[in-house]
């Protein structure tokens, strides 16, 4: 728990946190108790490297294979 809470730290973490204490309080304060949930679970994102906060939302690179690497490549003629 103390690895993920104070490892991994980067922009979208921090921008998620930011903008869940942000939205959790201006919801408090003008009452609007969905807001808060709402707010909530951003900053949890933000904690604890949830979603897209921890980049598991990116898609992942194929592989290159080396330029060495080549594969024989047959062709069958169709009449």
């Amino acid at each position: 728990m103390k690895q993920i809470l104070f490892t991994n730290w980067n922009f979208r973490r921090i921008l998620f946190l930011g903008a869940g204490i942000f939205i959790g309080i201006q919801s408090i304060q003008q009452k609007e108790w969905m807001g808060v949930i709402f707010g909530s679970y951003f900053t949890l994102m933000g904690i604890f490297q949830l979603g897209c906060a921890s980049g598991n939302c990116a898609v992942p690179m194929e592989k290159v294979t080396s330029s060495n690497e080549t594969e024989e490549i047959t062709f069958e003629e169709v009449k």
